[in-house]
């Protein structure tokens, strides 16, 4: 069994803990966090092997083979680095940071310590993104001409004002996405070569994006519209328009579950799909496998869909410079 280390006590490790729980090839050896006593509760809640108050003790822990990263996303480089730097495989919760420089050190640190990591972007381990992947590869849309994404999610009040806004929390699942699409239709490099124009509102609370929108041309002809918000919703959306017909995801594409999701396939001839995709578990769980299988395999970096090192650089890229041109303005 692989032996999870665990930084971080906050809601989003409740929910990666109950998945490690959930896979019988994994198990928690190790829990940190500042507040000891809580980190206790934690581990005893998902039978931790220990708890830590100090993450440097986590890293030297023997028993842990992989860390996930479950802290703040301007804190990622860091502790990323740490990990790497300990000779950890890394799971980091997303967004891969808050800006280029620490994006590109978080990087840099892993492929320097050869290690794995991966970026948390789960919900591109769950069969309903491989089967969004085969459906684009077998051209029923033909070439594809635009795509329209949209995140929303009234979470303003709860989420860490150091996380930089509703681009790093939000926009990253639509654009991650919309990477994917692209590479897959399109090929390595596509997605870097596009003319982008971004605007959006800047809260006069904490100062970070807190609504947003993004017009792309990609170099290949591809139109590309993004929205993202954290002030209203839950409003997911995501359609990819061929010269055929349109692929629409009818369930919230970065939030699979357990059991039922569904893609809609409209043809431009008057044909109508609804296309479902089973599962046994949700996207958290689906992470989990896969980093348990890129382990099995010797692997550094997560096999596509998830997202490798230099996809999530391509990911940051685009949200920097929309934050750029939106603070620019």
């Amino acid at each position: 069994m692989i032996g999870w280390g665990i930084l971080g006590t906050g809601f989003i490790s409740d929910t990666v803990a109950a998945a490690i729980q959930r896979s019988p090839g994994s198990r928690i050896a190790a829990v940190a966090g500042r507040d000891l006593d809580r980190t206790e509760v934690f581990r005893a809640l998902f039978g931790g092997d220990r708890a830590y108050s100090d993450h440097a003790e986590l890293l030297a822990d023997p028993a842990v083979d992989v860390v996930y990263v479950g802290l703040p996303n301007h804190l990622h480089h860091s502790f990323v680095s740490e990990a790497a730097a300990a000779g950890k495989a890394v799971l980091s919760e997303k967004s891969l940071s808050i800006d280029m420089e620490k994006s590109r050190a978080l990087v840099e640190a892993v492929a320097a310590n050869d290690v794995f990591f991966v970026e948390g972007l789960m919900y591109l381990a769950h069969p309903l993104i491989a089967r969004f992947v085969e459906i684009l590869r077998e051209g029923r849309l033909g070439a594809v001409k635009s795509i329209h994404a949209n995140y929303a999610a009234d979470i303003w009040q709860v989420v860490n004002p150091q996380g930089r806004g509703a681009l790093y929390n939000l926009g990253c699942y639509p654009v991650s996405l919309l990477q994917l699409t692209v590479q897959t239709v399109a090929g390595q490099g596509a997605f870097r070569d596009r003319v982008a124009t971004g605007t959006g509102t800047i809260s006069t609370q904490d100062g970070n994006v807190s609504e947003a929108a993004l017009v792309v041309h990609f170099g290949n002809g591809i139109l590309a519209t993004v929205q993202t918000a954290e002030t209203y919703g839950m409003y997911p959306e995501f359609i990819v328009v061929g010269e055929k017909g349109s692929l629409r995801f009818l369930d919230n594409p970065w939030l699979p579950e357990a059991g039922a999701s569904r893609l809609l396939f409209t043809g431009f001839d008057g044909t109508r799909e609804e296309i479902v995709v089973e599962s046994d578990a949700d996207a958290f769980v689906h992470q989990v496998r896969m980093v348990e299988r890129s382990l099995a395999a010797g692997r550094k970096e997560a096999e596509r869909p998830s997202p490798r090192p230099a996809d999530s650089i391509e990911i940051m890229e685009m949200l920097t410079g929309w934050e750029a041109d939106i603070r620019r303005a």
